[in-house]
């Protein structure tokens, strides 16, 4: 099974030109009053199973973390159940950050 992912400069370019993509940041809600990605939506790991069927079949998902690691785990945990349209940001939002992107508070 093949994981897609995306890094942080192609997620930024793609933002930037407007594609309409719904990022979900699956860190804890410790994590996330860090801040998060901007247009970013909060969905804690754990709840993925409770909320499979509320995710949208009809646009690209951009599942990240800390490090880019639990995302890919979630990630493939949809692949199993028939979602294909999840990308892991590589790098998570760390990498995010790295490069100087914006990060807001949720």
């Amino acid at each position: 099974m093949q994981i897609k992912e995306i890094d942080v400069s192609e997620l930024k370019k793609r933002l930037d030109a407007g594609e309409d993509i719904v990022l979900l940041d699956i860190r804890s809600d410790a994590e996330v009053q860090q801040g998060v990605l901007p247009t970013a939506e909060h969905l804690a790991m754990h709840l993925i199973p409770l909320k499979l069927q509320d995710l949208p079949k009809d646009k690209d998902i951009v599942l990240y973390c800390r490090s880019g690691a639990r995302s890919y785990h979630a990630c493939a945990f949809l692949a199993q159940q028939g979602v294909d349209n999840t990308y892991n940001l590589r790098g998570g939002i760390m990498d995010w950050a790295r490069n100087g992107y914006e990060i807001t508070a949720l």
